[in-house]
């Protein structure tokens, strides 16, 4: 096969993130085999208002989806703008890899990356650079849409 058609072969959405990884105590390659066989995805840039219901509506659209595993504050236990989605098949992860990155949810753009799976305690590892200016944000928009309301 020529080199150009290699090119188009490939699928960019399936590759593996070169940045995950940060929590795993194995070497790189364990790492890599780990996601190549997941069915669980990361999904950030979340709105602190969207539920498991929208994302598991939104991500049953790939196929069966196993669980939604919100992203919360470890003290008080709100969302802080991330989730996994794990599926029961390899396939509908892909598909969800592929047709969901990118969508606009809640006025947020989401991203989507592999995952090696959900454990108990992982949805309380909110990223502290996230939530300091969120507060301020999510403020400033509600107060934007009071001023905009005509009632």
């Amino acid at each position: 096969m020529s080199k150009d058609l290699k090119i188009l072969c490939r699928d960019s959405y399936l590759e593996l993130s070169k940045d995950g990884g940060q929590h795993f105590s194995g070497d790189n390659k364990e790492h890599e085999n780990l996601l190549k066989k997941s069915c669980t995805l990361y999904v950030g840039n979340l709105s602190i208002y969207t539920t498991e219901e929208q994302l598991f509506e939104l991500f049953s659209r790939c196929g069966d989806v196993r669980n939604v595993f919100m992203g919360l504050d470890k003290l008080k236990k709100t969302a802080c703008g991330f989730c996994f989605v794990e599926y029961y098949y390899r396939a509908d992860a892909e598909n969800a890899m592929r047709f969901l990155n990118g969508t606009v949810l809640d006025d947020h753009i989401i991203h989507t990356d592999w995952d090696m799976g959900f454990r108990e305690g992982r949805q309380y590892e909110c990223r502290e650079d996230f939530d300091a200016g969120r507060e301020e944000i999510e403020e400033e928009a509600q107060a934007h849409d009071k001023r905009e309301t005509p009632y």
